[in-house]
């Protein structure tokens, strides 16, 4: 059995758990997975399994597409739900319309300077990010930035505070990042609650299947993508 899989991860696991759960299924320790999902996160995972791990670091490097929830007037510390939530105080801030929100995201398209989360597995000096960050050191570090480049942003449901939006953008986008500063150009903070991911280059998510229907056959790339 050599090739590819799509898998729909559910919340909850890690995309280590999905590669274990996988791994008993098929009956081999050679699998590995291209982009990892946050235990939060949904959607869209793919398993090369023996022959088919040569494939993954091509396509760790595709173009991907999420659909992400924002939660509007606070912020955290991890700029996701795993922080304390902090509460923007109301007289700072006026509540965005919906044209403000457009004009926000819009004003995302492109090439723009991304400063990496605190809380990440980035390495400083030896160390993850997250790891100084819980010794109390992570402000204490210049945080690294790098170029990501947004290839499209829409917004699909604005009910404050929650705002849902869909975005096509460069491998190695932190999407929690982005809502982080989705909410400071709005000037009432935000972070990220949810997220799925729906392509990775042309893997559709359409085209996975689950964890409980493992073993499926698999598929080369090179013929069906």
């Amino acid at each position: 059995m050599d090739g590819l899989i799509l898998i729909d991860k559910p919340v909850g696991i890690t995309s280590h758990d999905v590669v274990n759960r996988a791994r008993r299924a098929y009956n081999t320790r050679r699998i590995g997975h291209a982009g990892t999902l946050d235990p939060f996160a949904t959607g869209l995972l793919i398993l090369g399994i023996n022959k088919g791990t040569k494939s993954l670091t091509a396509l760790v490097g595709l173009d991907k597409t999420y659909i992400a929830t924002a939660h509007l007037g606070a912020i955290t510390i991890t700029d996701d739900t795993e922080g304390d939530r902090i509460e923007t105080p109301l007289h700072t801030y006026i509540q965005p319309t919906e044209a403000d929100v457009l004009q926000a995201l819009d004003s995302f398209l492109g090439v723009s300077e991304q400063i990496t989360p605190l809380y990440s597995a980035k390495k400083i000096g030896g160390k993850k990010m997250y790891e100084l960050a819980r010794l109390g050191l992570g402000e204490t570090v210049e945080r690294p930035k790098k170029n990501i480049t947004i290839y499209s942003i829409g917004l699909v449901t604005y009910h404050w505070p929650e705002l849902v939006f869909q975005v096509t953008c460069s491998s190695g986008t932190y999407i929690r990042a982005l809502a982080r500063d989705l909410g400071e150009r709005l000037k009432c903070g935000a972070y990220l609650t949810g997220l799925r991911r729906t392509c990775i280059g042309a893997y559709r998510i359409e085209d996975s299947t689950t964890l409980d229907a493992l073993p499926v056959p698999c598929y080369s790339p090179a013929t069906d993508h």
